[in-house]
Protein backbone atom coordinates (compact mmCIF):
# COMPACT_ATOMS: atom_id res chain seq x y z
CA UNK A 1 0.00 0.00 0.00
CA UNK A 2 1.21 3.13 -1.33
CA UNK A 3 1.06 6.38 0.86
CA UNK A 4 -0.18 9.29 -1.75
CA UNK A 5 -1.27 12.03 0.74
CA UNK A 6 -0.70 12.41 4.73
CA UNK A 7 -2.67 15.09 6.46
CA UNK A 8 -4.48 15.98 10.11
CA UNK A 9 -8.38 16.24 9.94
CA UNK A 10 -9.73 19.79 10.82
CA UNK A 11 -11.88 20.11 13.98
CA UNK A 12 -15.12 20.19 11.67
CA UNK A 13 -13.99 16.69 10.13
CA UNK A 14 -13.12 14.84 13.37
CA UNK A 15 -16.40 16.57 15.11
CA UNK A 16 -18.46 14.81 12.00
CA UNK A 17 -16.63 11.64 12.14
CA UNK A 18 -17.50 11.37 15.95
CA UNK A 19 -21.03 12.05 15.28
CA UNK A 20 -21.16 9.32 12.39
CA UNK A 21 -19.50 6.61 15.02
CA UNK A 22 -21.96 7.22 17.75
CA UNK A 23 -24.84 7.82 15.54
CA UNK A 24 -24.20 4.60 13.06
CA UNK A 25 -22.23 2.13 15.28
CA UNK A 26 -22.49 4.02 19.26
CA UNK A 27 -19.12 4.17 19.20
CA UNK A 28 -17.01 6.28 21.32
CA UNK A 29 -13.91 7.69 20.18
CA UNK A 30 -11.20 9.80 22.40
CA UNK A 31 -8.03 10.42 21.00
CA UNK A 32 -5.58 13.60 20.60
CA UNK A 33 -4.74 13.28 16.51
CA UNK A 34 -6.80 12.27 13.79
CA UNK A 35 -4.80 11.75 10.39
CA UNK A 36 -6.33 11.22 6.91
CA UNK A 37 -4.15 8.67 4.81
CA UNK A 38 -4.83 8.66 1.24
CA UNK A 39 -3.10 5.68 -0.93
CA UNK A 40 -2.49 5.94 -4.49
CA UNK A 41 -3.08 2.20 -5.21
CA UNK A 42 -5.84 1.49 -2.92
CA UNK A 43 -9.41 2.47 -3.39
CA UNK A 44 -10.10 3.41 0.09
CA UNK A 45 -8.33 5.79 2.57
CA UNK A 46 -7.72 5.04 6.30
CA UNK A 47 -8.01 7.51 9.28
CA UNK A 48 -5.07 7.12 12.35
CA UNK A 49 -6.14 7.58 15.03
CA UNK A 50 -3.46 8.90 17.69
CA UNK A 51 -1.17 6.57 14.70
CA UNK A 52 -3.19 3.78 14.68
CA UNK A 53 -5.91 2.29 11.58
CA UNK A 54 -8.93 2.47 13.36
CA UNK A 55 -11.19 4.05 10.95
CA UNK A 56 -11.63 3.26 6.72
CA UNK A 57 -13.06 5.15 4.04
CA UNK A 58 -15.10 2.36 1.94
CA UNK A 59 -16.35 3.62 -1.03
CA UNK A 60 -15.83 7.19 0.70
CA UNK A 61 -18.32 6.39 3.88
CA UNK A 62 -16.53 5.94 7.11
CA UNK A 63 -16.27 3.05 8.78
CA UNK A 64 -14.08 1.24 11.97
CA UNK A 65 -11.16 -1.00 10.38
CA UNK A 66 -11.04 -4.65 12.42
CA UNK A 67 -8.62 -2.96 14.43
CA UNK A 68 -11.23 -0.11 15.40
CA UNK A 69 -13.80 -2.08 16.13
CA UNK A 70 -12.13 -4.30 18.56
CA UNK A 71 -10.83 -0.79 20.30
CA UNK A 72 -14.17 0.85 20.11
CA UNK A 73 -16.47 -2.02 20.51
CA UNK A 74 -19.72 -1.06 18.32
CA UNK A 75 -22.96 -1.75 19.70
CA UNK A 76 -24.81 -1.30 16.48
CA UNK A 77 -24.46 -2.72 12.73
CA UNK A 78 -22.64 -6.17 14.43
CA UNK A 79 -22.66 -9.69 13.11
CA UNK A 80 -21.98 -12.48 15.08
CA UNK A 81 -20.71 -15.98 13.97
CA UNK A 82 -20.22 -18.93 15.61
CA UNK A 83 -16.90 -20.93 16.65
CA UNK A 84 -17.33 -23.02 13.01
CA UNK A 85 -16.93 -19.86 11.04
CA UNK A 86 -14.37 -18.19 13.09
CA UNK A 87 -11.20 -19.72 10.57
CA UNK A 88 -13.23 -19.00 7.20
CA UNK A 89 -14.29 -15.40 8.00
CA UNK A 90 -10.63 -14.95 9.17
CA UNK A 91 -9.16 -15.39 5.87
CA UNK A 92 -11.53 -13.62 4.21
CA UNK A 93 -14.37 -15.89 3.30
CA UNK A 94 -17.83 -14.15 2.82
CA UNK A 95 -20.27 -14.78 5.75
CA UNK A 96 -23.21 -18.00 5.30
CA UNK A 97 -26.13 -17.94 7.24
CA UNK A 98 -25.34 -21.40 8.68
CA UNK A 99 -22.73 -19.52 10.51
CA UNK A 100 -24.20 -16.60 11.83
CA UNK A 101 -25.43 -16.86 15.75
CA UNK A 102 -26.75 -13.05 15.64
CA UNK A 103 -27.51 -9.76 13.42
CA UNK A 104 -29.07 -6.65 14.37
CA UNK A 105 -32.18 -5.83 13.35
CA UNK A 106 -30.99 -2.54 12.69
CA UNK A 107 -28.79 -3.44 9.37
CA UNK A 108 -30.22 -2.99 6.07
CA UNK A 109 -29.24 -4.28 2.90
CA UNK A 110 -25.83 -2.48 1.46
CA UNK A 111 -24.80 -1.35 4.97
CA UNK A 112 -21.00 -1.60 6.41
CA UNK A 113 -21.23 -4.31 9.35
CA UNK A 114 -18.97 -5.70 11.91
CA UNK A 115 -18.28 -9.30 11.96
CA UNK A 116 -17.55 -11.11 15.82
CA UNK A 117 -17.15 -13.86 17.18
CA UNK A 118 -19.72 -15.23 19.37
CA UNK A 119 -17.75 -15.89 22.71
CA UNK A 120 -15.23 -13.13 22.76
CA UNK A 121 -17.00 -10.49 21.11
CA UNK A 122 -13.40 -9.59 19.14
CA UNK A 123 -14.01 -8.79 15.61
CA UNK A 124 -12.53 -10.72 12.75
CA UNK A 125 -13.45 -8.78 9.68
CA UNK A 126 -15.51 -5.38 8.06
CA UNK A 127 -18.44 -6.49 5.41
CA UNK A 128 -21.15 -5.43 3.31
CA UNK A 129 -24.45 -6.82 4.24
CA UNK A 130 -26.38 -8.54 0.98
CA UNK A 131 -29.68 -9.09 2.94
CA UNK A 132 -31.16 -6.63 6.10
CA UNK A 133 -29.95 -8.17 9.69
CA UNK A 134 -33.27 -9.49 10.31
CA UNK A 135 -33.11 -12.19 7.34
CA UNK A 136 -29.37 -13.18 8.53
CA UNK A 137 -29.85 -16.03 10.72
CA UNK A 138 -31.27 -19.39 8.73
CA UNK A 139 -30.14 -22.16 6.77
CA UNK A 140 -28.39 -21.51 3.75
CA UNK A 141 -26.63 -18.28 1.28
CA UNK A 142 -24.49 -15.92 1.73
CA UNK A 143 -25.43 -12.89 3.91
CA UNK A 144 -22.12 -10.59 3.92
CA UNK A 145 -19.76 -9.88 1.06
CA UNK A 146 -16.39 -9.55 3.47
CA UNK A 147 -14.19 -6.61 2.62
CA UNK A 148 -11.86 -6.31 5.28
CA UNK A 149 -10.27 -8.89 7.38
CA UNK A 150 -7.42 -9.88 10.16
CA UNK A 151 -4.33 -10.49 8.40
CA UNK A 152 -5.39 -8.17 5.25
CA UNK A 153 -3.06 -5.66 3.95
CA UNK A 154 -5.08 -3.17 5.70
CA UNK A 155 -4.91 -5.06 8.89
CA UNK A 156 -1.17 -5.30 8.73
CA UNK A 157 -0.63 -1.62 7.43
CA UNK A 158 1.86 0.34 9.62
CA UNK A 159 2.34 4.25 9.74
Amino acid sequence: MKIATRHHLRSDQVDALHEMLRTDLGVELDADTYELVEFADEDFDVVLVDGEPLIWYPAGEPFVTVKGANVAQPERHVVTVDAGAISFVSDGADVMRPGIEEADGDIDEGDLVVIVEETHGKALAVGRALTDGEDMVGEQGKVVESLHYVGDDLYEFEA
